[in-house]
């Protein structure tokens, strides 16, 4: 019997305890009033009392009324206590961008929860759902998580009748004479979803007309291995975290590192994909930086990975003219500039190209090859020079990133004439001013710290 085939998967899951009340969401539609009909049918064999809260959308006027009315009368023909809350979706979908379905989602759980305190909340899924989910959540790209389609329990919330059919579902109320609801967009393929329901699964049912039991039997077991998996990522937590980061999770199989850095994720309230998570775990595994969101980054030293919040300072915009002798523009650097005569090198091939490289303690450009007034300042945004031998413009800040150890970041000298930017610190002086055998006059540059 149907309701058997509910009471052990509601054991299975372990969804209730005797003397737990169960408020089941009633929209009116045959799924919801099935529900509620198995939970009062099951009251005394399960030990336990049922209630139903039904949330009006506001977005079908005089139809969702119909519905609200639909479930209080159906709830007092059977005496089960009801509430009906009502809310305005289209308003709460302009305020926060979202889909009148995204929004009307958030809201009904948000009322759900507020309805169910101290209780467990019952939702109308079933197994026809179930298949639209892991379709739908093929379609978009997903994880063993996603092909496991809707959780038979989250938190307080429980799902009785996932492993139930539609046409079960319909053959029974039909049975018992019980009439029901229609959501006039249920039947239309404007959500994606419907169209799914509409023309995805006649095709598939026509190629297995099993379709459906055979997706609860694979749903069952893949739900299996993924609570297998989600054991062993309890126990790498457990293991590893220290507050909001992950010690030591390199050590562990990849399925279950990128598992616990979702979950950490998740816990902050940040989104993920799949190719988010490859990246944070290389970066788990080889050290690095990844933005998460706005100021939080996940940050690793090959060993721990860390979450964390990193309030970007306001860099102070630092410049001064370019003075042969000593220029001052950090509080304890200074940069050393001096004019030479090229016939000070006895070999011209010294400063032609090669010469000039970021690792000497000393550069040198062609001093006659600056245009205009010369400026020392910090880095800016937006920095770029073209070294030589590119032939091209770089970024200033992907090479500091490549080459400048962090702590020297913070405080790098750049000198830039009448058309752009000649010399950075660390990084190179610029192809146009590069000295060469027929170059008379070379700036030296040295730095030290500031003693003055």
């Amino acid at each position: 019997m149907i309701f058997d085939r509910i009471s052990e998967f509601i054991s299975e899951y372990n969804m209730l305890v005797r003397g737990e009340t169960v408020v089941c969401g009633l929209s009116g539609g045959a799924d919801s009033v099935f529900l509620l009909l198995a939970m009062c049918e099951m009251r005394e064999r399960l030990g336990i009392s049922v209630r139903a809260v039904h949330v009006n959308h506001c977005l079908r006027g005089s139809e969702s009324d119909r519905d609200e009315n639909f479930c209080r009368q159906l709830c007092e023909k059977i005496g089960v206590d009801f509430k009906a809350v009502r809310c305005d979706v289209k308003k709460f979908a302009l305020e926060n961008s979202l889909s009148d379905e995204q929004a009307g989602r958030i809201l009904r759980y948000r009322i759900f929860s507020e309805n169910s305190v101290g209780c467990k909340i019952a939702t109308a899924h079933n197994a026809d759902d179930n298949l639209e989910t892991v379709i739908l959540n093929l379609t978009r790209g997903t994880a063993l998580k996603g092909i496991c389609g809707i959780p038979p329990v989250r938190g307080n919330i429980i799902r009785p009748i996932l492993a139930v059919t539609r046409a079960e579902i319909e053959d029974y109320l039909k049975s018992a004479g019980q009439n029901f609801v229609t959501d006039s967009t249920n039947l239309s393929d404007d959500y994606t979803r419907n169209k799914i329901r509409h023309r995805v699964i006649p095709i598939l049912r026509e190629i297995n007309p099993s379709l459906n039991e055979t997706a609860v039997r694979s749903i069952r077991n893949l739900r299996a291995e993924n609570d297998f998996i989600e054991m062993w990522t309890d126990k790498a937590m457990k293991s590893c975290r220290k507050g909001d980061s992950l010690c030591g999770l390199k050590y562990y199989d990849e399925v279950i590192r990128h598992r616990c850095i979702a979950r950490l994720l998740s816990e902050k309230g940040f989104p993920y994909s799949s190719e988010r998570l490859q990246t944070a775990d290389k970066i788990l595994t080889e050290g690095g930086k990844l933005n998460i969101s706005g100021n939080f980054h996940l940050i690793s030293d090959g060993e721990t990975v860390s979450l964390k919040e990193i309030v970007q300072q306001s860099r102070e915009m630092l410049s001064k003219e370019l003075v042969i002798g000593e220029n001052v523009i950090f509080h304890d650097r200074v940069m050393n500039c001096e004019i030479l005569s090229s016939k000070d090198f006895h070999n011209s091939q010294e400063i032609s190209g090669e010469y000039v490289h970021k690792k000497l303690t000393f550069y040198l450009l062609d001093y006659d090859k600056i245009v205009g007034r010369a400026i020392v300042r910090n880095r800016r945004f937006g920095d770029r020079i073209k070294l030589p031998h590119r032939g091209f413009d770089s970024s200033v800040k992907k090479l500091i990133n490549e080459t400048v150890p962090k702590d020297m970041r913070a405080e790098l000298h750049f000198i830039e004439d009448g058309e752009g930017t000649i010399f950075a610190e660390c990084i190179g002086v610029a192809e146009r001013v590069l000295p060469v055998a027929e170059t008379e006059r070379l700036l030296k540059i040295t730095f030290g710290d500031w003693r003055g």
